[in-house]
């Protein structure tokens, strides 16, 4: 097959999304099928061709003015026509055969292009973009509740934490807010076939969207490739002597960082605690991180090699995320490595981690540091706890076990449209 990936990240400088695109990329391309990668790349003009580990990669420039709201626009309704056309254009050129949207900015165009082209197009949905204007379902400042309905009413009360003491002035914004997410879901609606990457968001987006609710929606994980992940984190060097706790990902407020030292405090773990990332609650981190008796240290943004060394090496992971969470690809790497886990039951969270068996998942902050004590004090059973998520990785998410359902979803999308 000649296969289009639309992405809006990939590597080498990309989060868990474009490292997930890159596995799909590699273990199609093991087996037989040519693939090509387009990627919009908003407020950068131009278009131009890299490469990455072989991948021919079509960068596709675009506008973006740095102004709330109407750099919403342009990464949106003006990106999705420009980005269509693009596609259309590529499809043509290189006889693709099938095409699959892989986030936000990428999903809506590869339908359009897909359905102009007569060829079938898929979705993978990651996070909540379809029904949440900001993809993470969370309204409040504080607490764990999710919003259960994107309404004008609904929308009054989460745009406030987002705008801050000028919240009134973007409450004319709400109409064209609700249109954006009517036109997201009327577009992957009218996708051959949605990947959901977890049971929960495959529930979660049905309850809350007609037209998903009525689309083909088929539930499979992203994948690692549990063998090559081993090997790199075997190579690896240990970043620091002795055991530590670690946390590896984005700060932000629906990864449940804003609790993070004190949830390590109320722990009482003896052990340093590493923070691995960047994100807009970086700056508060750290300032509670310096008031703090406990041994914390922040080391920013790490990239993929040195990320995979300190979880290779961390004797425990914490994962506090308060938001509902797809299916986070730094839990199946940890999971894969053998890491004990401390995780908040949030999201497709219990796909990877299954309380008791291949972690321990807490209802809520105060639970999370009493798992994390719990695994600090009892090193059996993060070690039995780690080898079951070895197997659990291997039989789940592993490139070998998810590669054949992705090819046998476009073998009978395409003999559909034969």
């Amino acid at each position: 097959m000649r296969i289009l990936l639309a992405t809006d990240a990939f590597p080498p400088i990309c989060g868990g999304s474009g490292w997930s695109t890159y596995e799909l990329a590699r273990g199609l391309r093991s087996r037989g099928h040519a693939v090509l990668i387009v990627q919009p790349l908003p407020g950068r003009p131009g278009m131009r061709e890299a490469s990455f580990d072989g991948f021919r990669v079509l960068e596709f420039g675009a506008p973006a003015p740095p102004i709330p709201y109407v750099r919403n626009y342009f990464k949106n309704e003006k990106l999705y026509r420009d980005l269509a056309d693009y596609l259309t254009a590529v499809i043509g050129r290189e006889q693709i055969e099938i095409i699959h949207g892989q986030h936000a900015m990428t999903c809506v165009p590869a339908v359009l292009a897909a359905n102009r082209s007569s060829i079938p197009a898929v979705c993978t949905l990651r996070d909540y973009w379809p029904v949440c204007y900001w993809s993470d379902l969370i309204h409040t400042s504080e607490g764990l509740a999710l919003c259960p309905k994107c309404s004008a009413s609904m929308m009054t009360r989460c745009v406030r934490p987002h705008a801050g003491n000028l919240w009134p002035l973007t409450l004319p914004t709400i109409p064209y807010m609700r249109a954006n997410l009517a036109r997201k879901q009327r577009g992957i609606g009218a996708a051959d076939a949605i990947v959901a990457v977890s049971s929960t968001i495959a529930a979660d987006l049905r309850a809350r969207s007609e037209a998903i609710a009525r689309a083909r929606v088929e539930i499979i994980p992203n994948a690692v490739d549990v063998a090559a992940l081993r090997h790199r984190a075997a190579a690896s060097t240990p970043p620091i002597e002795g055991p530590y706790a670690l946390y590896l990902g984005k700060l932000a407020p629906n990864k449940g960082t804003t609790n993070l030292v004190g949830v390590i405090e109320r722990a009482g773990i003896d052990w340093p605690v590493v923070i691995a990332g960047d994100g807009p609650e970086r700056e508060a981190i750290a300032r509670d991180a310096a008031r703090s008796s406990c041994n914390i240290r922040l080391v920013g943004w790490v990239d993929q090699p040195a990320a995979t060394a300190w979880l290779a090496h961390a004797s425990l992971l914490l994962f506090p995320s308060r938001g509902p969470e797809s299916l986070s690809r730094v839990l199946i790497e940890a999971s894969a490595l053998g890491v004990p886990i401390a995780a908040m039951n949030t999201g497709g969270t219990p796909d990877i981690v299954i309380d008791q068996q291949t972690g321990l998942l807490s209802p809520s902050f105060e639970r999370l540091a009493d798992d994390i004590r719990r695994l600090r004090q009892d090193l059996e059973l993060g070690k039995r706890l780690g080898a079951a998520a070895r197997r659990h990785a291997e039989t789940h998410f592993d490139t070998s076990v998810v590669l054949p359902r992705i090819e046998q979803l476009y073998q009978d999308l395409l003999r559909r449209r034969a």
